[in-house]
């Protein structure tokens, strides 16, 4: 009997056998690198990236994403030993999409194919995955980063306030934010879900990762000058401002919360000190036109949390941000009706407030009246009105929003 009946003979007694010879073609990591134009480093960048799977032995292959090139990028990258995937939609984090979708690894490492970062450093992305991590990250702050790598206004200004942004405002412990090389987990990438298409497709997979209380990890590694002649595709201004706008739509609470809550505070605080009277404060005068912008401050404030509460709702509702329970818990409580009520109180204080000013006025036969005294009237029951219409209105449209989650 040959060797191959025996191999046939095998699989048919023994059904391990197809575990078994899935377990050795098994891809353990694919490493999936975004082109467009690269033609002086996709090359080079593949090799190494083959070479270093190699010598660590790690089942592996090395995809090229390419967006659109026209250079040669993708024969050089064929020839080299990647695997090509042609993504038709523009953007850094469209091709990036499309070749980790198209990956076969349980692993990805994404790296730039500009020859700036060291792919010999893959192992020590692997290693933290293969412990349990669900997203590896590199830090080139503290692996080294090499003269003119990196523009001084990214190094000084850009990355570390950006960085900072994140980590104040998600909670994430990572150093390194926009670091281009990092390592997942295939299925905790499309548990992330990730909607950008642009350059803050970096930002949101830390984000993401951290909104949804996944395991991160962080490795040095190293940033070089790349090693093409052509302008990098990064534009500072403009993609620093939507990494910076993604960061603030993410984060209902600084965007609108906190704002809302300190011009909330900063008004009633004015209203208790002037709606008894005027003030002086160190020679100066504070009286009704001081008062009009504190209660003005506490409607705008009003409206902020409004947004912030409704945004937090749309996000979940569609996917963007992931269940919170303490949203949940509250709005046990905060139903339509309870809106409906206190906005209902609020109006009847205002019309209330309002005849009062009228009859005062009445007593007076419709005359002249002191300006500094009826505003002391008028403007809480203006305000009380205001406010009520806009909370009975804001609990309707709350509750549409609502109407998808139950």
């Amino acid at each position: 009997m040959s060797f191959d009946t025996e191999i046939s003979a095998t699989k048919v007694l023994d059904p391990r056998f197809d575990a078994f010879r899935a377990a050795r073609e098994r891809v353990e990591l694919s490493v999936v690198m975004p082109c467009l134009n690269e033609r002086e480093t996709v090359g080079v960048c593949v090799r190494k990236a083959i070479a270093t799977l190699q010598q660590a032995a790690i089942s592996g292959e090395v995809i090229v994403a390419d967006n659109g090139s026209s250079d040669g990028s993708v024969e050089i990258a064929q020839a080299e030993g990647a695997r090509v995937v042609n993504v038709a939609e523009k953007g850094y984090g469209n091709a990036l999409k499309g070749g980790i979708l198209a990956a076969s690894g349980e692993y990805v490492l994404m790296a730039d194919s500009d020859d700036s970062y060291d792919f010999a450093h893959i192992p020590r992305f692997v290693e933290p995955l293969r412990a349990g991590s669900d997203l590896v990250m590199g830090n080139r702050f503290s692996g080294g980063i090499a003269r003119q790598a990196m523009p001084l206004l990214h190094r000084y200004l850009g990355n570390p306030v950006l960085t900072g942004v994140g980590r104040l405002f998600f909670g994430s412990t990572c150093k390194d934010f926009h670091c281009g090389m990092r390592a997942f987990r295939k299925d905790s990438f499309l548990r992330m879900d990730i909607r950008s298409t642009g350059m803050e497709f970096a930002s949101e997979m830390v984000v993401k990762a951290s909104l949804l209380r996944m395991k991160v990890s962080e490795v040095p590694t190293t940033l070089s000058p790349d090693g093409r002649s052509h302008p990098p595709h990064l534009r500072t201004w403009r993609d620093g401002w939507r990494h910076l706008r993604f960061l603030l739509m993410y984060s209902p609470r600084w965007l609108f919360l906190y704002p809302g809550i300190a011009m909330i505070l900063l008004g009633l605080a004015g209203c208790a000190l002037l709606l008894p009277g005027p003030r002086v404060f160190y020679g100066i005068g504070l009286d009704v036109h001081t008062l009009l912008y504190a209660f003005v401050s506490v409607l705008l404030g009003f409206q902020l949390i409004a947004f912030a509460t409704f945004t937090k709702v749309f996000a979940i509702t569609e996917g963007l941000l992931p269940e919170d329970p303490r949203l949940n818990r509250v709005f046990r409580w905060v139903t339509l009706e309870t809106g409906l009520i206190i906005g209902g109180l609020l109006m009847a204080i205002g019309l209330g407030g309002s005849v009062w000013a009228v009859s005062h006025w009445a007593r007076d036969r419709f005359g002249a009246l002191q300006p500094e005294q009826m505003l002391r009237i008028v403007m809480p029951a203006v305000f009380s009105l205001t406010l009520g219409v806009e909370i009975t209105f804001s609990s309707f449209f709350l509750s549409i929003l609502g109407l998808r989650r139950r």
